[in-house]
């Protein structure tokens, strides 16, 4: 199926992904009430948010290009366990 006839098909089957703008026909973003940038997939996949709508931008490609190659564990890391210890 090529790339057109699938997008037909998912905007019939959701038409309020038309009402927005997308960005590289793979997420959008928007400002939320507090005055940050927030992007998201089209699968509904909440990804970052950010103080500006190019940073926010950006880095979504970065992070959405990672993912697809498999190299996002090369900049990601765990600080801190987030376990809390003894009683409280």
């Amino acid at each position: 199926m090529d790339l057109t006839n699938k997008k037909k098909i998912l905007m019939s089957e959701h038409p309020e992904i038309a009402e927005h703008e997308w960005i590289d026909d793979c997420f959008r973003v928007w400002e939320t009430r507090f005055g940050l940038w927030s992007t998201e997939t089209k699968q509904g996949r909440k990804m970052l948010t950010g103080l500006t709508r190019d940073a926010v931008v950006d880095m979504t490609r970065w992070h959405l290009k990672c993912e697809q190659e498999g190299t996002l564990h090369l900049y990601t890391r765990v600080v801190g366990s987030a376990i809390v210890g003894g009683k409280l």
